[in-house]
């Protein structure tokens, strides 16, 4: 699935995608396309984003779009229809995941981790960028920042993940010292296409994955890759564009208190990390309701 361009390797377009199905209500031309990559357990999840980002931003055309493995036939005609209530465009893409599923995966992240490599390459020479969004965050504030946002010479934009402890400790796991300035968290990756094929990250980043004594080391397979890759050549986002929460951070209190918590009246993305998600129907607490 991956071919040779010259000096560049990346996923063969033709190949990996098996199926395109494209929801377009729009009349205008995106002011920011939207990219998430899931396997069909977390579609429900994706579509629960979809509409948060669309009730957030009624002001800004924006188009969707969906790379997963499986897609049921109710799953598809409800995308259709928030396409039409919402005036926009979703596309959702069939990937053939069988190369994929040899990569590293964990019990918290299947191989659906790796759909933003295919995401990106994808997209070159159709768009100059995209905005890759996990499947986990809800929005609860506008765009407009983002869509403004001039990261040209980067090639991705992301937010800070953790302290500077958790930077020392993937600095020494992955015998990268320059980590220690800073790591990011892949879940929001606003990525400049042009950028990311010149530096070849896609080609890369698999070398890394099938390396046997990388795969010793890592433990956030695409996270830490692209740590390694784009140390240094990444825009550092506000927090709120990433605000990370676990909900079992609350199922820990009772009697209705809530736990703290960094979403804040500013926070754009709230990233629900951990394995309890908010549309699961015992995730009724406090962060859950109001969001």
């Amino acid at each position: 699935l991956l071919i040779q361009h010259g000096k560049h390797m990346y996923f063969d377009k033709e190949k990996v995608i098996k199926t395109v199905h494209s929801f377009s209500y729009s009349k205008k031309d995106a002011e920011l396309d939207i990219a998430f990559g899931t396997d069909e357990k977390f579609i429900y999840g994706c579509a629960i984003a979809i509409a948060s980002i669309l009730l957030k931003n009624p002001e800004y055309c924006l188009s969707f779009h969906v790379f997963t493995d499986k897609l049921s036939d109710g799953d598809k005609a409800r995308f259709q229809e928030m396409a039409e209530q919402y005036n926009t465009t979703i596309n959702i893409y069939i990937v053939d995941c069988s190369w994929l599923k040899t990569l590293p995966e964990t019990k918290l992240w299947s191989y659906a981790i790796y759909f933003r490599f295919i995401i990106a390459d994808y997209f070159y020479q159709r768009l100059d960028r995209v905005l890759y969004l996990d499947a986990d965050i809800i929005c609860n504030g506008s765009l407009q920042e983002l869509i403004k946002l001039d990261i040209s010479s980067h090639i991705v934009a992301a937010v800070l993940d953790g302290d500077s402890s958790w930077w020392e400790n993937r600095a020494q796991k992955l015998q990268q010292p320059e980590l220690s300035n800073g790591y990011f968290n892949s879940g929001v990756l606003l990525i400049e296409i042009n950028n990311w094929h010149q530096a070849s990250v896609t080609e890369n980043s698999m070398r890394f994955l099938i390396d046997p004594e990388m795969k010793k080391v890592i433990t956030h397979p695409d996270q830490d890759v692209l740590n390694i890759l784009l140390a240094g050549n990444f825009y550092q986002l506000n927090n709120k564009y990433n605000t990370q929460f676990s909900i079992n951070y609350e199922l820990k209190y009772s009697n209705g208190e809530s736990a703290p918590t960094p979403i804040s009246t500013e926070t754009v993305f709230i990233h629900y990390i951990g394995p309890t998600k908010p549309w699961h129907k015992w995730a009724t607490n406090y962060t859950c309701t109001k969001y």
